[in-house]
């Protein structure tokens, strides 16, 4: 597997491509090198990013701005940190914003994987009714990174390279290595099935 990614030289020149090669079939080489891929990724500067169309990752505090969701009308939010401390259902009340939560730890040893296709199906079908999508962690870096990725492997098609390529143009994003080493057997099952 293959990308091309612009990494410039030093921050005053201008970004020069190369091709890296990134061989999904060692698990231990390749978490090192999607970590490798996501650093060239577009720093946070934002509480939220459009990562594909209609579909945002964000932080707690994006999930919380009631106001900011209904001016750019967000139709369902995916909490990938559910807890009794973060957010709750109960601040959507009075909105049409459809909730789903996920208790989700952002640690290596906490199998995300259970969540793909229940997440996937969600997203899905909130897209395909015309719907906007935030989903959202504390940071939205990891946990929730990690389920958009699945999604775009699992209803989109894509690759776990080309999925990774999609979503750091627009927003700088870091699952664990634990989730990476998730989405690389994904990558794996679905390739079989491809």
């Amino acid at each position: 597997m293959s990308y091309t990614s612009k990494l410039p030289a030093s921050w005053n020149d201008n970004p020069t491509s190369r091709k890296v090669e990134i061989d999904l079939s060692s698990p231990g080489l390749a978490v090192c090198e999607l970590e490798r891929l996501l650093f060239t990724g577009k720093a946070i500067i934002s509480h939220g990013d459009e990562v594909w169309p209609r579909l945002y990752i964000g932080d707690q505090h994006s999930a919380e701005n009631r106001a900011n969701l209904s001016k750019h009308r967000f139709t369902h939010v995916l909490n990938a940190a559910h807890s009794k401390r973060g957010v709750q259902p109960d601040i959507y009340k009075g909105t049409e914003i459809t909730y789903m939560g996920i208790e989700a730890h952002d640690s290596c040893g906490f199998d995300m994987s259970v969540n793909f296709q229940a997440a996937a199906q969600f997203i899905h079908r909130a897209l395909s009714r015309g719907g906007k999508v935030l989903v959202h962690c504390h940071v939205g870096v990891s946990r929730s990174a990690t389920l958009v990725l699945a999604y775009l492997m699992l209803r989109q098609n894509l690759t776990l390279v080309e999925a990774i390529c999609a979503v750091k143009k627009h927003r700088g994003v870091f699952p664990n290595r634990g989730f990476l080493r998730q989405l690389i057997r994904l990558d794996g099952q679905l390739f079989r099935t491809r």
